[in-house]
């Protein structure tokens, strides 16, 4: 039914305002108690086989929501109600800016694949921080926050502009991710050389400990999928070094090597997500496994579609799984389908528990 729905309607919009115009209906069902209630029983079913727990953090099952989709915090409860166990929100920046001018967001339709230059488009983190401090959870979900760099911050300044953010945003984080990887803020994917990042992680969290001292929020970094592999391995050490709680692997791609979509679109500038993705956001997560082990939190994203994808994550290395751009091509009922067909995976596996799963390919061919 929605898959007609999108290629009728969805498909014959701007992909931009048929994001905005989802995001509202799915928010207008989370402030109505008996169609939420109704919609997450639906949606949201509960498997006991896929609890998990990362750093230090429990959650219904390994599937969540990827940064990207609620910039801004505006819809934790409705995104749960929709059967993520984790909402990632943000991109943030320490302060508020439009982004790039639109057009900036384009579907390719034929490779299940989105092209975006939004530019880090949010209401900047004095905003977001008091939409956090203010909000009253109606579903119990872990709640990730997002940070990047301001775009009008010179790349020397980038680490006082994070420091801000953090210190804003880490009281109401469940975890925190340093995001040094988008293409679309100039200057950005810069801060992943191990030099600069080492003082841009130290500071961080720093900030995060002074702020929060009643407790450890979790910092994580978010990796793009064109590092080298000798930079995989670097990013990878430098997390051990800082004990980091996790990577995440990956965000978007400026290839467009394989695409079946219109030269039109292909030749679009901006982070490419979705399905050709997909091979490798999955190296640089064995990779990464294969060099930190059990030491370190994987988040896998990039290209899952279904429930495969999530259960090839696992093995690989990732505790938890995230994804955005295949929910715009398959609507509400993907989490649960993703849900349903790992439990199943898990039931026919070797594996007693999800946890045992994690990396079990990556230890096998060791």
């Amino acid at each position: 039914m929605y898959k007609i729905f999108f290629r009728l309607i969805f498909q014959r919009m701007d992909p931009e305002q048929a994001h905005h115009l989802a995001f509202r209906w799915i928010r207008l069902a989370a402030r109505i108690p008996v169609l939420r209630t109704f919609v997450a029983a639906a949606l949201a079913p509960r498997h006991k086989e896929l609890r998990t727990e990362a750093f230090g953090l429990r959650m219904h099952g390994p599937f969540g929501l990827a940064a990207g989709f609620d910039k801004n915090a505006v819809a934790i409860d409705g995104m749960s109600m929709l059967g993520f166990d984790h909402v990632e929100i943000g991109t943030v920046t320490g302060e508020a800016q439009p982004g790039n001018p639109k057009k900036r967001l384009f579907r390719l339709v034929k490779d299940r694949a989105l092209i975006n230059r939004m530019g880090f488009n949010n209401d900047g983190s004095l905003a977001v921080a008091a939409r956090l401090a203010s909000r009253e959870p109606v579903f119990r979900t872990v709640v990730g926050v997002n940070i990047g760099k301001t775009k009008v911050v010179p790349e020397e300044e980038a680490v006082g502009d994070y420091v801000k953010s953090a210190e804003r945003l880490a009281p109401y984080a469940d975890y925190l991710v340093v995001n040094v990887s988008s293409p679309n803020t100039p200057g950005l994917r810069n801060l992943q050389a191990v030099d600069h990042l080492r003082p841009l992680l130290t500071a961080v969290r720093e900030a995060a400990d002074r702020i929060v001292a009643n407790r450890h929020v979790p910092l994580l970094v978010k990796i793009a999928p064109d590092l080298a592999d000798e930079d995989v391995d670097a990013v990878a050490d430098l997390a051990v070094e800082l004990g980091l709680d996790g990577i995440i692997a990956t965000n978007t791609t400026i290839a467009r090597e394989g695409l079946a979509s219109e030269p039109s679109l292909v030749k679009e500038t901006g982070g490419l997500s979705g399905a050709p993705l997909k091979e490798r956001s999955l190296e640089v997560l064995r990779r990464l496994y294969a060099r930190v082990g059990d030491r370190i939190t994987l988040v896998g994203v990039g290209g899952v579609e279904n429930a495969e994808d999530a259960w090839q994550r696992i093995l690989a290395g990732a505790t938890l799984v995230q994804g955005y751009s295949a929910f715009v091509y398959e609507g509400p009922f993907w989490s649960r389908t993703i849900h349903k067909g790992l439990a199943a995976r898990l039931r026919t596996s070797p594996h007693a528990t999800l946890a045992d799963a994690v990396g079990a390919d990556v230890r096998t061919t060791a």
